[in-house]
C-alpha cells in the first residue's frame, strides 16, 4: 500500500481527502514519484466523477494526467470558483462519497448556501449533519455562525446603586464582582455603625483582620481609633458610621488600583446619601486622594476644609500610620479638633434633623 494513502487512512482522513477534489493532485504527485497504485485510485475516482455531488468534483477530473504538470496549481482559483458557483447553483446530491441527503433539514436549509464550500467545516460533512435533526443542526451552526448569541437569555437588569435602601446596597456590595479583588477576598468590609450617625469616618481598604472579620478599623489601629474618638467625645457606633474607599482588602495591602477605586466609589457615594452626614473625616493619604480627586500629600490637605458631596471633609492620618509615627499624634489631635469645630458650625447653620453627639 502507497504511504501516502497509508497515512492518511491511519487517520481516517483518506475518505476526504479524495471527497473534497485531491484526486488529481495525488494523481500528479503519483506519476511524478512512480506511485502506479495511487495513480489508479486517483483514475479510478475519476471514472465515478458522475456520482459525485457538485462541490466534490476534483480539478481536472475528466483527464487524470500521467504525468505532473506544474500549471495545474495555478489553476486552482478558477477550479474553486467554478465549483463554488455550481454549488450554489445545484442542490446538494446525496451519494457514497458524500452522505448528506439531497434535502436539508429546515434549519439549515438556505443557511448552507451564505457559505463557499471551502468555509464549510470538515465535521458538517459527517454523518447526521441534515438528516432531519433539528436541534443537532441548529447546535452545530450556533457553532459556525454564533446564532445562539441573539437568542441567549440576558442578565437581568440591576437596579441603579443610587435607588438602593441600606439592606439592598449592603447585598449588592456582597455580591459585588466588578474588579478583580473579589477573587480573593475572604469577605466584603460593608460598613459598620450608627445609620443616623453626624460622623462619617473613612478610611482607606480593608486589611487582613478587617477582611477576616468583615469589620472596619480592627485590632491596633481600631484600638487608636476608639480612643481619638473618645477623646472627641464620640463613641464608636454612636452617631459614628465607619467606611472604606474600598470594601474589599487589596492583596498584600498594597495600594488600590483605578479601576478598584472606581468600581467601589458609587457605592461609598450612596452610603454618604443614604447617612447624609454633617462632617467627614477622611483618614490615611490614599483615602483623601481618592475622595478629593487629587495627588496632593495629606501634609498639604490637613488643616482646611474640603467637600465630599456637599459635606465638608477633614483630612487627617490613618490610625495605623500614627502607630508608626508616633510625633504625628498632635498633628492628628489638631485635625480632630477642626473637625470638631466643623460639625459645631454646621449644626448651629442648619436646621437639626438628627441627635447630636455631646
Amino acid at each position: 500500500m502507497p504511504w501516502p494513502k497509508a497515512i492518511l487512512e491511519e487517520f481516517g482522513l483518506w475518505p476526504v481527502w479524495m471527497s473534497h477534489g485531491a484526486a488529481a493532485a495525488a494523481a500528479a504527485v503519483s506519476a511524478e514519484q512512480g506511485d502506479v497504485a495511487t495513480l489508479e485510485v486517483a483514475q479510478a475516482v475519476a471514472a465515478n466523477a458522475d456520482d459525485l455531488p457538485p462541490w466534490d468534483v476534483p480539478a481536472s477530473v475528466e483527464t487524470v494526467p500521467a504525468v505532473a504538470r506544474p500549471a495545474a496549481r495555478t489553476a486552482a482559483p478558477e477550479v474553486s470558483a467554478r465549483v463554488a458557483s455550481e454549488y450554489r447553483e445545484s442542490p446538494p446530491v446525496a451519494c457514497a462519497a458524500n452522505p448528506r441527503p439531497a434535502t436539508p433539514s429546515p434549519v439549515t436549509a438556505g443557511k448552507a448556501n451564505d457559505l463557499p464550500p471551502d468555509d464549510i467545516p470538515m465535521w458538517l460533512d459527517s454523518e447526521g449533519y441534515g438528516d432531519g435533526d433539528a436541534a443537532a443542526d441548529a447546535a452545530l451552526w450556533s457553532i459556525v455562525r454564533d446564532d445562539s448569541a441573539a437568542d441567549a437569555p440576558k442578565r437581568p437588569t440591576l437596579p441603579a446603586v443610587e435607588t438602593l435602601d441600606w439592606d439592598a446596597l449592603t447585598e449588592r456590595v456582597a455580591n459585588c464582582r466588578l474588579c478583580g479583588l473579589c477573587e480573593k477576598r475572604t469577605q466584603t468590609v460593608f460598613g459598620v455603625g450608627d445609620r443616623e450617625a453626624d460622623w462619617l469616618l473613612v478610611g482607606e481598604a480593608p486589611g487582613q483582620q478587617e477582611d477576616l472579620q468583615g469589620e472596619p478599623f480592627v485590632g491596633q489601629a481600631g484600638k487608636l481609633l476608639d480612643n481619638m474618638l473618645r477623646a472627641s467625645a464620640l463613641k464608636r457606633g454612636e452617631n459614628v458610621y465607619i467606611a472604606n474607599v474600598l470594601k474589599c482588602r487589596p492583596p498584600g495591602n498594597r495600594d488600590p488600583e483605578a479601576d478598584e477605586v472606581a468600581s467601589c466609589e458609587p457605592y461609598l457615594k450612596r452610603q454618604v446619601a443614604l447617612l447624609k452626614p454633617r462632617v467627614i473625616v477622611v483618614m490615611g493619604r490614599f483615602a483623601a486622594q481618592s475622595i478629593l480627586r487629587t495627588q496632593a500629600s495629606i501634609a498639604s490637605l490637613r488643616g482646611r476644609v474640603h467637600e465630599y458631596e456637599g459635606v465638608p471633609v477633614i483630612v487627617t492620618y490613618h490610625p495605623a500610620y500614627l502607630l508608626r509615627s508616633l510625633p504625628d499624634k498632635a498633628k492628628a489631635w489638631t485635625d480632630w479638633c477642626l473637625a470638631r469645630a466643623t460639625y459645631e458650625a454646621v449644626c448651629e447653620s442648619t436646621p437639626a434633623n438628627k441627635p447630636i453627639a455631646n
